[in-house]
């Protein structure tokens, strides 16, 4: 199939940013379409450089706007769809939610299905399993424990419904009467360099004396690198396009995880961050089953405030669960289906996310040093 293209939604994101980066270097790929709704300053410099390299074009739209779908699909090989809303705080209204993640993604299928572009490949998002209680454990689950979350909260829903609908719309028949071929992967939690959580992480503790935040020392995660989430979608691309290998991943989902070590969240921010003197809160907090029934009651309080006052908790039983839970998983599935395994290892992930720390936190340095003295 000589000749193809790709069109990459959530382009300038910081997921979508590394896939343009890597499809760029693909084989006897002819064009590549980058579409979000606004492209950051910083994201034009890196287009105009590529552009030397390929056909890049950038398009500025609305995942909402059905004309716009159109047109970025039209000709198009194939689809990576990555563009989100990302809510764990539940502070953005839930139709805008409910509308972009799940109404965005069955407008961009039907516009695959009329434009016949026959791959679509969909980012999806751990929070679709779950986890839903802090008291399961999962140790390096797999794809046949077929876990969904439970929770009604806008954005694991507004993903599971998302995923659901990709997957169902694997094998529907192209305006061109060809057939449409779809995959989803489920990514761990991305971190690496731009990562807006570390960023605010990072962003908070320097308000605080070099403080990190500590609401998650009962949990374990396998944090995955942003590079490596890039590449997996590159290699389900290929594998989507391969006859042989298509047939075992047309409809199927993967957990995309790779080799970081298995770790808190609050302990992943300290490994990138210690460098620079940066500690945990070694304050004692309320135990888990505490803050649990606070959250409820919070929630609670928010639903009777609701219709004279917006009220948002600080935190909510969802996300508590999700911050306190031994939630891990295996990329077996994907090594096995499409050839995944990690581009970049442990310790050249942690540097070049160190690195980037770094550009975050040394221009304040010296405020914090008379902060601390």
């Amino acid at each position: 199939m000589a000749g193809w293209s790709c069109l990459v939604t959530g382009a300038g994101g910081f997921l979508g940013q590394r896939i343009i980066r890597l499809l760029v270097e693909e084989k006897e790929v002819q064009e590549i379409r980058a579409l979000d709704k606004v492209f950051r300053p910083e994201f034009r410099e890196e287009f105009s450089k590529l552009q030397s390299k390929i056909k890049l074009t950038m398009l500025e739209g609305d995942i909402l706007d059905e004309q716009c779908l159109k047109r970025a699909c039209e000709g198009t090989s194939a689809v990576i769809h990555t563009a989100g809303i990302i809510d764990i705080m539940n502070v953005i209204h839930p139709e805008t939610i409910m509308n972009v993640n799940v109404k965005g993604t069955k407008l961009l299928l039907e516009a695959c299905a009329q434009a016949s572009v026959p791959i679509f490949i969909h980012t999806s998002s751990l929070m679709v399993a779950g986890p839903n209680s802090y008291r399961e454990i999962i140790q390096n689950g797999h794809e046949e424990e077929h876990l969904e979350t439970t929770w009604s909260s806008p954005y694991p829903y507004s993903k599971k419904l998302a995923e659901k609908a990709v997957l169902a719309a694997n094998g529907w028949t192209l305006k061109n009467g060809g057939t449409l071929y779809t995959c989803a992967l489920r990514p761990m939690f991305i971190y690496g360099e731009g990562s807006p959580f570390l960023y605010y992480h990072m962003n908070k503790a320097l308000k605080n004396n070099g403080i990190l935040e500590h609401n998650s020392r009962f949990s374990t995660a396998n944090p995955v690198y942003v590079g490596n989430v890039a590449w997996a979608h590159i290699m389900a691309l290929r594998a989507l396009r391969d006859p042989k290998k298509a047939p075992s991943i047309q409809g199927q989902f993967y957990y995309i995880s790779d080799d970081t070590p298995h770790q808190s969240y609050d302990d992943l921010n300290y490994t990138l961050s210690k460098k620079w003197g940066f500690c945990l809160d070694s304050r004692m907090s309320l135990p888990l089953f505490l803050q649990y029934w606070l959250a409820f009651l919070l929630e609670i309080v928010s639903f009777l405030l609701s219709p004279i006052y917006n009220y948002h908790p600080p935190f909510d039983r969802q996300l508590l669960t999700l911050l306190n839970s031994e939630f891990t998983f295996s990329y077996k599935k994907a090594q096995r289906d499409m050839g995944y395994e990690p581009l970049f290892s442990w310790e050249e992930a942690k540097q070049r996310t160190m690195e980037w720390v770094a550009s975050v936190i040394e221009p304040h340095m010296e405020t914090l040093k008379t902060k601390t003295h």
